[in-house]
């Protein structure tokens, strides 16, 4: 029997005024190729809480009223003509992004850098506080119950970090240096350790953060403040996922020759860095953005237990609580919160 679905759905809205507002709209159709999903579990990201704080990221700007969060997962409830209805039921981890499929970027395989991108809740594209979502039936990828409705959400940053090994070419042999033990930061730990480096060790201002490092899986974790790790250059791969200029810059200098960086945080759009360093020591320096072709492996990383993402779950909201979970992400003692939208004020 086809499910009974509402009609009309609940979804926390930023307006331009940077206000969040509940509001009730219409619960979407899916087109053809795409399948409706209703939302369990939606991470809160740095982005989101950058266009709450800011109203913008670089040049997209919250000029119309837009629906923050991308990290999601939830059922699909209904799907488009061109979808098998036997995917109704089917518990998904949302890749949050459409791109064009004849652009020349998708046809190379780096959709995820096609400049004509639709991506949740990057103005003007609605994201996922709310309790239902499209997406296209390719981008839903399915989970099984052995993973949370959280983990399933937390696919998403997982998947950053897998992109972030794969331009890396991470390898056993590998010596890896991290710096940021926020939710990236611990979970590049976790995926460094699954590649199987031989050594990993993450770095972060904040104690409790850096427990938690070795606890997933690193093995050491300093204080940079306190242990200048470039003075002995050794490590063939750095991992930046704090957007710190000074951490980046110790970070390259901690590099051996023909060491590999990969900077994953967002922060000051320019800054300077030791060229001398990167020249000198044949230092590859790249970024990256977002992922592609990453969740089947991140699903079968987080199945089989090699990553652990309810780890990094600090406390769960409700749509009606979405601006208490911004303004806290990102605290002390707050790794990643998750909105749940079918759940109320206690």
């Amino acid at each position: 029997m086809p499910l009974e679905l509402p009609t009309t759905m609940t979804a926390s809205v930023l307006t331009p005024g940077l206000e969040l507002v509940l509001e009730q709209r219409q619960v979407p159709v899916p087109d053809a190729d795409q399948v409706l999903v209703q939302v369990s579990s939606v991470g809160v990201c740095g982005s989101d809480v950058h266009y709450f704080r800011e109203g913008r990221i670089g040049d997209f700007v919250v000029d119309a009223p837009i629906v923050l969060g991308h990290e999601a997962a939830g059922t699909i409830v209904a799907v488009g003509s061109a979808v098998t209805p036997a995917r109704i039921g089917e518990r998904v981890s949302i890749e949050p992004q459409r791109p064009s499929f004849d652009s020349a970027q998708t046809l190379a395989g780096h959709y995820n850098l096609d400049p004509q991108m639709e991506f949740y809740a990057t103005p003007p594209v609605d994201g996922a506080f709310a309790e239902f979502v499209l997406i296209q039936s390719v981008f839903a990828h399915r989970v099984p119950e052995s993973v949370s409705d959280d983990a399933a959400a937390l696919v998403e940053p997982l998947s950053v970090g897998i992109a972030a090994a794969r331009k890396a070419a991470l390898d056993p042999a590998d010596r890896v240096l991290i710096s940021g033990a926020g939710p990236i930061g611990l979970i590049m730990a976790q995926v460094a350790r699954a590649y199987g480096a031989r050594e990993v060790v993450v770095t972060d201002l904040d104690p409790a953060r850096l427990a938690l490092a070795r606890q997933l899986g690193a093995d050491a974790a300093f204080d940079p403040r306190e242990t200048d790790l470039s003075a002995e250059p050794r490590f063939s791969v750095f991992f930046d996922a704090s957007g710190a200029p000074a951490a980046v810059r110790s970070g390259l200098r901690s590099l051996a020759p023909a060491g590999r960086a990969v900077l994953i945080g967002m922060g000051s759009d320019d800054y300077a860095l030791p060229i001398s360093v990167i020249q000198n020591r044949e230092l590859s320096v790249t970024g990256v953005f977002r992922y592609a072709n990453t969740w089947p492996t991140a699903i079968s990383l987080v199945e089989r237990g090699a990553i652990d993402l309810d780890a990094l779950v600090s406390g769960h909201f409700g749509l009606d609580q979405v601006r208490q979970a911004l303004e806290t992400a990102g605290s002390s003692g707050v790794l990643k919160n998750i909105v749940v939208p079918g759940r109320g004020t206690p």
